[in-house]
């Protein structure tokens, strides 16, 4: 049904199409799955290494893994965890826990043991699936946390899904394959378990870039709200027609719910992608499967930019209706490059872990703003408040704290009780993220809050300085941190990465700063990096930058 409502200043910046608010089923996420099985069963699900799952083989085996799950002792409201690269067994493991009534906790599969530690410990995750290699981990780790089994696969054993043999028996005991178990449950019912569109889904742990990571709870209906929302805002998708390419990982929000979630609620097929940064593979898909969509990165479209395939036109990449850029802030050049290389339009957007994942996005049709995050999606309420008074609320061009309100907000953090309270005070949700608005209702992220720098009580910006370093002809990346000074108390530094076949110095970086932006904000010191410390997504992670300063003043 379409709503439209005055009062937002947004509003009349939407698409024509686009309502300003949407009706939600009061469902379960994995009613999606259902429901497009029932009416798409041919179609194709997922398509990896060549090989196809339809909607309706994708139902079935997730009916047999949930009874599978059930069986090792998985009850509503347990969590479950998921360490897997993008492969058909993760959206197979994701919803068959979903349907067994547990809770999903997707953990990168490249964390190592400490990391793993913590998260598994903090989730009380009880049963872990995860790939061969990475077993050993997970069953030195047994003492120390609440894993009773865990559940081994191979990315070769897409390939068997469905030719695995039924009723097979296998014997219960800490590590298990998952082929044998789904063997032994093959053509098994959908357990009668009752889950509830406010029951918890998924554990979504925050980035850490802040400190100790977070586990936020999002609620089944959380997660509905934002697949229709998306599904509204890139309006003209035909179920059953469209193709989403994965090559952001899955065990992330941003992929999980506008790659594979979107994908399973308007039955497209999903392209999947074991290693996102394995930018021929990406442009191969691309040419073969026809995707409309493409969710990424802005490293990813930077190496897509950089790729001599795409210079010289070898790839066909016009069948792209949209590519959606997340996680970080896409540079104006990259987003240019890319549209001037490809003739597809990048919609830059904005979420986060406990909104997962998206309530910003800039429109498909109307005017797509270099620099900006966009419009709220249908129903997301926003505010800017005053970083130093939060009562006040500032008028559009004034920067200040995004607060959110919307159907996609966590309902909290896990076992956080005061930092849910901080967070979720008054009932919107505190990003902690800097941002202004225009007369027009689109939104400009400045930086994080807690990154601000105070040099010699002056304030600036990381952000502001790393898109003027960023323009230099000569730098592939920088980034920008707040370090202790003695005479300033803090100062700005940078680092840098040079093109490759280009020559730079730190003097000729500071003085590009300084002939763009106010003295104080240019960087008292630049460094050269080979790469810059960012998360799985491109996140630049500033607290690593600091760390490195902190080790560079030890030695």
């Amino acid at each position: 049904m379409v709503v439209k409502k005055t009062g937002s200043p947004w509003y009349k910046s939407y698409d024509p199409q686009v309502p300003y608010a949407l009706d939600y089923p009061d469902q379960p996420l994995h009613v999606f799955l259902e429901q497009t099985s029932r009416l798409y069963p041919q179609k194709v699900c997922t398509i990896f290494n060549n090989h196809i799952l339809t909607y309706s083989q994708m139902d079935r085996l997730t009916d047999a893994l949930a009874a599978g799950l059930v069986s090792l002792g998985v009850k509503p409201g347990q969590r479950v965890a998921i360490l897997l690269p993008n492969c058909p067994q993760f959206v197979l493991v994701f919803y068959a826990i979903l349907k067994a009534g547990g809770v999903v906790v997707t953990l990168n599969p490249a964390y190592k043991t400490a990391e793993l530690a913590f998260q598994l410990t903090d989730s009380a995750a009880m049963l872990a699936v995860t790939l061969e290699d990475r077993a050993g981990v997970l069953h030195g780790l047994l003492p120390q946390t609440g894993l009773r089994h865990i559940l081994t696969t191979t990315l070769d054993e897409a390939d068997l899904l469905e030719t695995t043999l039924p009723g097979q028996k296998y014997a219960v005991s800490t590590v298990m394959g998952l082929l044998n178990v789904l063997s032994a449950f093959s053509g098994s019912p959908r357990p009668e378990i009752h889950v509830s569109g406010d029951d918890p889904a998924i554990f979504q742990y925050s980035g850490g870039t802040t400190g100790t990571p977070k586990a936020a709870v999002g609620l089944h209906r959380n997660l509905v709200a934002n697949s229709i929302q998306f599904d509204s805002w890139l309006g003209g998708l035909i179920p059953g027609h469209e193709i989403i390419l994965a090559a952001i990982p899955l065990f992330h929000v941003y992929g999980m719910v506008l790659a594979m979630n979107l994908a399973i609620h308007i039955a497209a097929t999903l392209i999947l992608v074991a290693d996102g940064h394995d930018t021929t593979t990406i442009l191969e898909h691309i040419n073969r499967y026809r995707p409309t969509l493409f969710p990424g990165a802005p490293g990813l479209y930077r190496a897509i930019n950089d790729h001599s395939g795409v210079q010289n036109s070898a790839y066909d990449l016009s069948s792209l209706k949209a590519c959606i850029s997340g996680s970080a802030p896409l540079p104006p050049r990259v987003k240019q490059n890319f549209e001037d290389l490809t003739g597809a339009r990048i919609l830059e957007g904005y979420g986060l872990s406990e909104a997962p994942t998206a309530t910003h996005c800039n429109p498909l049709v109307g005017s797509n703003l270099a620099g900006s995050i966009g419009l709220p999606l249908p129903d997301v309420e926003c505010r800017i408040i005053s970083l130093e008074n939060e009562q006040v609320d500032l008028p559009p061009g004034q920067a200040g704290e995004l607060l959110l309100r919307g159907p996609q907000v966590m309902a909290g953090y896990h076992n956080r009780p005061q930092e849910s309270a901080e967070s979720l005070d008054g009932g919107w949700l505190h990003t902690g993220d800097v941002a202004w608005m225009d007369n027009e209702g689109y939104f400009y992220l400045v930086d994080r809050r807690k990154d601000l720098i105070k040099a010699g009580g002056l304030q600036v910006w990381p952000r502001e300085v790393e898109e003027v370093i960023l323009a230099h002809p000569a730098v592939a990346d920088a980034g920008v941190a707040g370090v202790m000074d003695p005479i300033y108390g803090e100062t700005v530094r940078a680092w840098v990465v040079s093109r490759k076949g280009q020559q730079v110095d730190g003097n000729q970086i500071i003085n590009w700063v300084r002939e763009r932006l106010a003295v104080y904000k240019a960087p008292r010191q630049v460094v050269f990096v080979e790469a810059l410390p960012r998360s799985s997504l491109g996140k630049l992670l500033r607290r690593e930058l600091r760390r490195w300063h902190e080790i560079s003043n030890i030695s």
